[in-house]
Order: structure tokens, then sequence, then C-alpha cells
């Protein structure tokens, strides 16, 4: 039987206009009756029209398609159905004509319009349609339909009839990640791959070398991964039992990139190779020192931050560069090649005699200009072989190639300037798109920038400024996520920084601004996070999990009072009687008071589940009187660049958790219940001081050390003034990496309202932190 599509809004080309009407997904759904509940579906598609009745996916479907593309695209579907079916359906290799009706019907037709990754999408009680007049388009049909055929609890893949048209908002929709910091194998960059494809993003931005690590094999020159790929990291992780240094390394092999490019294209993904420029070169002049500007040889970094070292300015420098992306643009079909361009801090050109009577021949004004110079060329070189050159924002800086795509990743404000100035812009600002950035205040999160970028922050970023005239929007392509992996050692880690934040970011990226809501998408989060947990993806489970917040002494009781949170948003429910919380158990509408000790246990619930294991704090004496570092507030002069730190050792296995700001580490505990306190017990911890700071050195403070190793010092209040105790830390610290330290609290600091900690002495090579204070009343 055929399944007849009838046209809606004159087929996909008015959809890409934007000119059909776009009624609510939840409203259609129960307008119509259907008993299959509303569709889950992320990003939202952008016109969805729910229809009577429902068909059921099962072993003995058949998977209709013909010729090679639609053939793909059900094996594809096919693929992701054997999760959920033990015997996933029979792709029929052998329908003439598309049209058979009785199954699932997968159809290219360069006649159904539309734009690029247009589809449509039909389910009646007959069969499925999906039809699209590109391969693209047709795989994110199957995509919408996968995400449809989510088991239901009686494991059936049960869909309710509908109509979809559906096209995304943005061509270029990204996601970077830095495979330079950390290294991802094969295997885990295909199962990235495999989740961008899921969530619709058609661009993976592969930072592949830095200061850290040459990752990608250029033949002509072999010391770039012979040398450049391995560090010797700082501190315990960098040593054996016995002492001896440990390497840290690994790089892609031109064939190993082959197999991702081509993985990558299987599902529809560009692969845009990042080779940064004129800065983060550090790996580079480490394997060829003629390519530096000083002509010794320095070490691979085993540090974070900017770094000083660049490429210099001579021709046959310029010549190794060109020989670079010769071989990147062999490796890699896309359009685009990435040439960084960000963060490089001139000192060592402006130091350089040499590099200053080359820009002199050259005929270049400064340092800035100089830097255009070098990206000007390269855009040339690409151009003349049929690429174009994309950068950070900081190519703006001393003016922009004609066509060059500007990457505005400082905020949006470069990405505002470029379209002014005619150039395609990817918008893919720190403050909303950085998912380094923690995504809640949980003290369970990662390492990582604690600044955090939520849930919230994510979905509700918008690309194309308000600011920007009409008739230059055109220029904006779309958006990017991006993932430094300064702190993102570990497969787990990585997944819980990208998932369920990448979600939001297909949904800015492909739904149209009128069907964007996002307490709608919250409402269709619990049925991604099913996916998730079908595909074997390690997501967040900190957003859906409860923060028990530090108890505080209620005055005057022998209670305390406790808030708790679910970072979006979702019903809370608690017990205080270490019983399981259950959606009968009390739901939390305001701070509770309760009596020592107890046993406080919350989870957030939808729909009348559980969506993350709940959390359990012992609320007692003990835990009043004790704070754990990222508990604690920075004091108020600590500087802006608090990070949350892992500990240098053990090399392998877990290790221990630090927030600190690394310009100045300082704890307030602000509310510390000091009346009646006679000591301060401290642990501490020790770890490296690996930054590079660059300008910003300046901005590092520390304490001079009164002794020979520095001291723990205690301030009350604002954290000015003298100290009020001081204790003299110790040449290193215990076995385990840890010391404990206790100081007196004299009786005239008890009836201050906070308590202050730091530690003197220079904070390079190695700085203390702080791990936990427990305050100690006399006996």
């Amino acid at each position: 039987m055929t399944v007849v599509l009838p046209r809606i809004c004159a087929g996909l080309l008015a959809l890409a206009l934007g000119i059909c009407s776009v009624p609510a997904l939840a409203a259609d759904a129960t307008a119509s009756g259907n008993a299959v509940p509303p569709p889950s579906l992320i990003p939202a598609p952008a016109k969805l029209q729910a229809l009577p009745g429902e068909f059921v996916i099962t072993s003995a479907t058949r998977l209709h398609a013909r010729g090679d593309d639609a053939r793909a695209v059900a094996r594809h579907f096919q693929g992701w159905l054997g999760r959920a079916l033990a015997t996933p359906p029979i792709v029929d290799d052998n329908a003439s004509d598309g049209t058979t009706g009785d199954g699932v019907e997968f159809v290219l037709d360069p006649q159904a319009g539309g734009a690029a990754e247009a589809y449509q999408l039909e389910v009646t009680p007959q069969g499925i349609r999906v039809i699209a007049s590109d391969p693209r388009g047709l795989f994110y049909g199957a995509v919408t339909l996968w995400q449809l055929a989510t088991p239901a609890a009686d494991g059936a893949l049960r869909i309710g009839a509908l109509r979809i048209d559906d096209a995304p908002r943005f061509g270029w929709r990204g996601f970077m990640l830095d495979s330079a910091r950390h290294f991802w194998s094969v295997d885990e960059i295909k199962q990235l791959l495999d989740a961008m494809a899921l969530h619709k993003l058609n661009t993976f931005h592969w930072h592949l070398t830095d200061d850290q690590g040459w990752r990608i094999e250029i033949k002509k020159y072999p010391k770039l991964t012979d040398i450049g790929s391995c560090r010797t990291p700082a501190g315990d992780a960098g040593r054996d039992a016995n002492g001896k240094p440990v390497n840290y390394c690994g790089y892609y092999s031109q064939q190993q990139i082959r197999e991702v490019v081509r993985y990558a294209a299987e599902r529809h993904i560009t692969v845009l190779p990042e080779i940064d420029v004129p800065g983060h070169a550090q790996a580079a002049i480490a394997a060829y020192p003629e390519l530096g500007v000083l002509g010794t040889r320095p070490p691979v970094s085993n540090q974070w931050g900017v770094h000083s070292y660049l490429f210099n300015t001579e021709e046959s420098t310029f010549r190794f560069l060109e020989d670079v992306l010769t071989e990147v643009i062999d490796l890699f079909p896309g359009r685009y090649v990435h040439v960084g361009a960000d963060e490089a801090v001139k000192d060592q050109w402006q130091a350089s005699a040499r590099v200053q009577a080359r820009m002199r021949e050259l005929g270049v004004a400064d340092e800035f200009h100089m830097q255009s110079h070098i990206i000007k060329r390269l855009e040339k070189f690409l151009e003349a072989h049929d690429r174009r050159l994309i950068g950070w924002d900081e190519i703006l800086e001393g003016g922009l190639p004609p066509e060059a795509t500007v990457m505005s990743w400082r905020g949006t404000e470069g990405g505002l300037e470029a379209a002014k100035q005619g150039h395609d812009v990817v918008m893919t600002p720190k403050s909303h798109l950085y998912l380094d950035y923690l995504q809640t205040g949980s003290t369970e999160e990662p390492p990582g920038r604690p600044a955090q970028v939520t849930l919230a922050q994510v979905y509700g970023f918008e690309p194309v400024p308000k600011a920007l005239d009409a008739s230059l929007r055109h220029h904006i392509l779309g958006l990017q996520a991006n993932l430094w992996t300064e702190h993102t050692r570990t497969v787990a880690r990585l997944h819980h920084h990208l998932f369920p934040r990448l979600a939001a970011l297909a949904e800015v990226g492909w739904t149209p601004v009128a069907r964007k809501d996002y307490a709608d998408f919250l409402q269709r989060l619990p049925a991604q996070v099913q996916r998730y947990e079908q595909l074997g993806i390690g997501y967040a489970k900190t957003p859906f999990q409860v923060i028990i917040g530090a108890p505080q002494l209620e005055e005057g009781t022998t209670s305390a009072r406790v808030e708790l949170q679910n970072p979006l948003g979702y019903a809370v429910h608690y017990s205080v009687d270490g019983s399981e919380p259950s959606v009968h158990s009390p739901r939390y509408q305001q701070p509770l008071s309760v009596s020592l000790p107890t046993t406080l246990r919350a989870a957030a619930f939808f729909d009348g589940k559980p969506l993350a294991a709940p959390n359990s704090r012992l609320i007692d004496s003990t835990a009043l009187l004790t704070r754990h570092e990222d508990e604690l507030d920075t004091c108020p002069d600590a500087g802006r660049l608090l990070l949350r730190l892992e500990d240098d050792g053990p090399r392998e296995g877990s290790r221990a958790l630090f927030n600190v700001t690394i310009f100045n580490p300082c704890w307030r505990w602000v509310d510390a219940p000091l009346r009646d306190v006679a000591r301060v017990q401290v642990r501490a911890g020790q770890i490296p001081y690996y930054f590079q700071l660059a300008h910003d050195e300046k901005n590092r403070k520390f304490e001079p050390a009164a002794t020979a190793h520095g001291e723990l010092l205690l301030r009350t209040g604002d954290c000015k003034g003298e100290p009020v105790a001081r204790v003299a830390l110790p040449a290193q610290p215990d076995a385990d990496g840890f010391v404990t330290l206790q100081a007196a609290l004299p009786p005239s600091a008890r009836n201050a309202q906070a308590l202050c900690l730091n530690f003197s002495g220079d904070t390079r090579p190695t700085m203390w932190v702080l791990d936990q204070v427990r305050l100690q009343r006399a006996e």
C-alpha cells in the first residue's frame, strides 16, 4: 500500500523560508486524542502535526530503500534499533520504486524540494515514510524516527501517527574537541561522532595542535609526532613508582585520520581540522627549534594557560606551514581549514631583533599586522587549493583576509564586527558555549572552570545579534560548542561535560526561534536521558540530582537549616529518616529545619520517577562545624580566575579535587560558627603550579613566607589585616599527599562572622591548596 503524503505549506521550501505556521507540539498531540504520549523530540522539529492511530515497529517490519544513499540511511536506522530489539528489522535491498508502503520507507526524491538537510516524515497505521531531496535530510529524518521509536514501558516501539515537516535553522551546527591537551582514541572519537549525528550536529572541529601536543602525522616532518606528541606531566602524574619520568603520548596516523573522516562523512558530519598559528606552537617548536623565535628547543609543555612561544617570521617557516597545510588538505576534504590565531602573545616577536628586521623587510607596521600578514598568506594558499580559511576572532586584529570566516569566541562582538565587514561567522562565545565550564554548582562536578555554563545558558543563546542589520544576518552560518580538555583526562568526564548540554546546543542550532521553549525542552529531556542510557553515553548526573546545601545552625536551637536544590528545577522529594525518597515523600518547598542528627536524602522527580539516584547527607554537630573547599567562598581579593583542579597524583586512578583561585589562593567561610571555637583543623594538599599566565602574571599574588616553607594564615571578617593565627608548613606533605594542621583560635576572633584561610609563600613551583576545614570547640 502506498502512503500518500499531502502537501503542507507547499512543501519543504516554504518551511525552510519560515512561512509555515508552527503549532505547539503538545497542543497538536492533545487535540488529536492520540493515546500515544506526545513525542519527546530533541531538537524540536519545525512543524509537527499529530494524527489518529499508531504504528508499531517489530522485528518483522521491513525497511525499504532504493539506491545506495537511501539504503545507507536505512542501515543506520537498523543499527540504532538494534539496541531496542533483539532482532532488528531487515533492510529490503530489493525495493524497486520506494512506494511499497508496508513498513518503513526511506525515499530520496530530488523533486521533494526544500533546503539542504530538510525532510518530511509521516507515520500512519499502515506504515512510515521518510522523504528528502538529499541524503543528509533523509538521514536526519531517520534520526527523528529513531527518537520516536524510543521503547514504551512495555518495550514496544509504538509510534503515534503524525506528520513532520522539518529543516534546520542554521547550516553550521558544530562541536569542537581538543585532542591536544588530552588525547582521545579513534574509538572514542567515533563514539562522539555517533552521538553528534543523533543530535543532528554536522561539523566536528578537531583541535589537533597546541603547546601540549602535536597530534596529526605530517609525513614530511616526522619529528612533529616523534617528539611533539609526547610530554611529561607535571608532578606525580609524570613519575613512576621509582621516580622515573613517564610520558603522556598520542597522535593520529594519516590512516587513522582518513578513517575518522570517512566515519564522520557516513554520518553527514564534516571534519574541520585546526592547525594553530602563530601561537600555541610550543610542541611544534620542541620538534623543530628552527621554527621558533629563540632558536632553542623547549620541552613540549606540561602546563596550561597562555604560552609565549610563537612561530618565527622567516620564509622557511612560512613554507613549513604551507607544507603542513598541503598534507592537511589531502586528508580533510571539507571546505574549511582552521588556522587558530588566538592568544598569540607577541612578546617574543617584540624582543627579537631578527623579527623586527623581518617586519621592516615586509613593510609590516606592528606585531598585530605581522600576524595578519601570516594569516593573509595562508588564506591565499588555501584559496589556491580550493579551501577557505577560518580562525578565532583575533584574526580581525590587523586586518582580515577577504574570504576568511571568523569563529567568535571571546563574545559575540567579534562576530558582529566581522559580519558588518561582510565576513561569514560562526558564533561560539565562551560565555554560553564553552563546555569545559561546569554546568552546576554541585560538589560532584569534575575538574574544570567553576564559572558555570548551565543548560539554560546554552539553550538561551541566540546566535544572531539583535544589533546586526537584517541584510547581513545571512553571514551568521551557525554556532558551535567547544570543549578544551586541560582538565578532562577521561572519557567519562568528557561525556559528563557534553551531555545533556549538547542536546540544548542541538535545539538552538536546528529549531526555529518560534518553536524554542525551555520549559518544554525540560519536559522532553528525560526521554533524551533514556536514549543516552540506551546508547551507553555517560551523561552528567549532576543536573538531575539534588544539591544538599551545607547545614547552618539555627540560632538558639539544636536544629540545622538546610536548603535543597535541583539545578534544572525539577520537583524535589526528600526523607529525613534515611529511607529512599519517593514521589510520595514530602516535596521540598522551602528551607528545612532538621533536628540533629538526621540523615537527609533527596531526589528529583519527573512523571513520578526519580531522575537520578538520591543524594544523602548526615546532618550532625560535626557537619555543622566542617566545610570542604568546594563549599567555601573565595576571599574578596582572591582574584577572578577560579578553577576546579585535580591533584597531580596518583598517576593512575582517582584524584582529589580542589577549588582554588590561582591568582591569589584564599578561601572564606562566611557565617562560620566561631563562638566557643578553640582550634581550627585544616587538611591541605600541595599541587604543581602548572600555569602559564602571559600578561596576567602580574595578577599572581602571594604573601611572603615568614618561615622556611611558608605558613597557614587565618584571618576573620573581610580577610584583611593581621592574621589571627599562623601555623608553619612542612617541607612537603605526608605520603598521601596531604597534611593536617592545627591552629589555635584566640578568644578575640570568636565573635567574627567569617573565617579566611590562605598560605604564605610563592605559589610557584608548587602551591598549597585547602581540602577541608573543621572547627573544634573547647572541651
